[in-house]
């Protein structure tokens, strides 16, 4: 009898963050511009992923993946990113979802990830969306939410309930 060896899994935070309308600013500011502003960017996510304790997992070019051991410091983390974001001139949107995931060293995949990625792409400029998981998991941490209603997430069964962050 053949036995696979159990994948690594685990319950992680997953953060995805993009800048909004990157094409049309990398257009207006040039190759050697936007590089310098990608650093300042990329400089400025590392500082508060270190602050709030979330590893950065995977960038790719304009955004990034990030994972947190809980929800609550993710929210915390893409709050202070949404607003500093804005003295580099730039707009962010923000999802985040909590869900097992399989650990593959210093990587993740899974479904977690993936529906994750699917909140993400629904967040409008300045927005955290984050899943009803991550809303029910931050009870009593005084961040508060509205409801942003229930929405198909491209390649997953069913509708999942997304919620805007809206005030700690």
């Amino acid at each position: 009898m053949r036995h696979n060896a159990e994948p690594d899994r685990a319950i992680v935070t997953v953060m995805f963050v993009d800048i909004v309308d990157s094409t049309t600013r990398a257009v207006e500011l040039g190759d050697r511009r936007w590089t310098d502003l990608l650093e300042s960017f990329y400089t400025l996510v590392e500082r508060e992923l270190h602050r709030f304790r979330g590893r950065e997992i995977d960038r790719a070019g304009d955004g990034f993946l990030a994972t947190f051991d809980g929800p609550a410091q993710a929210i915390r983390c893409a709050m202070e990113l949404v607003d500093n974001v804005r003295g580099l001139g730039l707009r962010i949107r923000v999802g985040i979802h909590t869900g097992e995931c399989e650990r593959l060293g210093d990587k993740v995949r899974g479904l977690g990830v993936v529906i994750g990625a699917r909140i993400g792409a629904l967040a409008a400029a300045g927005e955290i969306l984050v899943s009803r998981t991550v809303q029910d998991l931050v009870v009593g941490s005084e961040l508060r939410f509205r409801q942003r209603g229930k929405h198909e997430l491209k390649g997953m069964r069913g509708e999942w309930e997304l919620y805007a962050f809206a005030e700690r």
